[in-house]
């Protein structure tokens, strides 16, 4: 495998023990035409600059008061873009112009003039990057799903409450006007007592099945493992989707390590962040979640089955039957149903929507990536030190329910969890799984977790 030729991690780690020089706070601003004032602007830092970095930026941008004053990638053509994109904007709002450039976030995260950061890594990186960044003081936007396991989820919250800080989890769907219709319905009785559940999102995990690729000199792929522990991955530039500044040409594809096992959860985080998250919150089981996951296949299970303490099952199966492919999800309940996706909302009767809520379509892939009313949430609870529409104890609820839906899927039978005790139900084999607790490799540790 091949590495760069330049300061590897643990030499940073003896050079940042020395402390890095804070830099000038940067002086008051106005944003279309409204004057900003020291005591109300946030000073943002990016950590991970590929396409959802950008999009997360494009958001925020959005948010008045909000300034940007470094970045960070392992990848230094992404750092050169998305420093190119801030400077431009900053110039268009006649700010100062500035935004510094890292390869180690360490470095960002040293800066006393950032007030908080977005984070946009691979997932096998959030656990990390969000601990450090409590560490140092920063509150945290987060990208979905929270964490690549269980105990770095858990991990995360105590991280997040021992150091108060404030942790929104990229999970927009929480701030979008169908998904809060939805749950209001439900939570409001509309459609009786909930009984069950189709919640689309896609399929598990597969093994990693590409083909070992030249290192481009960009990239520092020996730091972007990071923490991973797994010989078998390698470079293939699917997991790092290459870009090019002269000409200009961005990713083709979104990170494929979102679809590997060894690197990722698959659709069941990627989207289950999403449409499992929603059906948490509907139910009244945020923080908290399904007793028995019972995988597809087993006895003749047709889909991924997760049965709650209460009764309610939820099933990872279509939600309408013109779309079987669509992510979105379906409540059933003793007097109707709701069906909710991104821009498609639809009920049994009719009369529970305004004509202004009624959706009807859906959304074309991608298009749903900015949702600056989410950025503004986080941006206003920074200043009021409240909790956001998708805290941290959200985030690691839903990703503990998508952690254990891929280990049943794995170990091919059912798993029961504790949600009140965080703990496998008299299952060794389950407890040591990878997607439960892994060992970092070094010299990489997880904070604020006791095996």
């Amino acid at each position: 495998m091949q590495e760069k030729n330049k300061v590897n991690r643990r030499e940073f780690l003896k050079l940042s023990a020395l402390g890095l020089a804070s830099l000038t706070i940067i002086p008051s601003w106005s944003m279309n035409g409204i004057r900003i004032a020291p005591s109300d602007r946030v000073v943002l830092g990016f950590i991970g600059l590929g396409q959802q970095g950008l999009s997360d930026f494009s958001s925020f941008s959005n948010c008045p008061g909000v300034q940007v004053a470094a970045c960070s990638d392992v990848d230094s053509l992404k750092t050169e873009r998305f420093r190119r994109k801030i400077q431009a904007w900053q110039t268009t709002q006649k700010m100062v112009i500035r935004c510094d450039k890292y390869e180690f976030y360490e470095e960002l995260l040293n800066r006393k003039d950032i007030d908080a950061v977005s984070i946009a890594t691979p997932d096998h990186w959030h656990a990390l990057n969000v601990i450090h960044a409590c560490q140092a003081g920063k509150d945290v936007y987060c990208q979905k799903p929270l964490a690549y396991t269980i105990t770095e989820g858990l991990a995360m919250v105590r991280a997040v409450r021992d150091n108060k800080r404030v942790l929104q989890v990229g999970s927009q769907q929480r701030s979008s006007k169908e998904f809060i219709k939805a749950i209001e319905l439900v939570q409001s009785g509309a459609i009786g007592h909930i009984e069950k559940i189709y919640a689309k999102v896609g399929d598990p995990p597969k093994p990693l099945n590409l083909p070992e690729q030249q290192v481009p000199n960009n990239l520092n792929f020996n730091l972007w493992l990071g923490p991973l522990n797994d010989p078998k991955v390698h470079y293939h530039p699917d997991l790092c989707p290459p870009i090019s500044l002269e000409p200009e040409q961005n990713e083709q594809l979104w990170g494929a390590w979102r679809w590997y096992s060894e690197t990722g959860n698959g659709f069941t985080a990627d989207w289950g962040a999403h449409m499992f998250d929603i059906s948490q919150a509907a139910i009244g089981m945020d923080g908290s979640g399904p007793v028995q996951y019972i995988p597809k296949g087993y006895n003749g299970t047709k889909y991924l089955t997760m049965k709650y303490a209460n009764g309610i099952e939820m099933s990872e199966q279509p939600y309408r039957d013109d779309d079987p492919d669509a992510q979105g999800i379906k409540f059933i309940g003793s007097k109707g149903w709701i069906q909710v996706a991104r821009g498609f909302l639809a009920c049994s009767d009719p009369a529970l929507l305004k004509e202004d809520e009624k959706k009807t379509g859906g959304v074309k892939a991608g298009e749903f990536e900015v949702s600056s009313p989410h950025m503004q949430n986080f941006i206003d609870c920074v200043r009021s030190r409240k909790n956001p529409v998708a805290s941290v104890e959200v985030g690691c609820g839903t990703n503990t329910l998508c952690c254990l839906a891929n280990i049943a899927t794995e170990l091919k039978r059912p798993v029961k969890w504790n949600p009140a005790t965080l703990s496998f139900v008299n299952d060794s084999e389950a407890e040591n799984h990878r997607l439960y607790y892994y060992q970092y490799r070094r010299p990489y540790t997880l904070p604020y977790y006791n095996l």
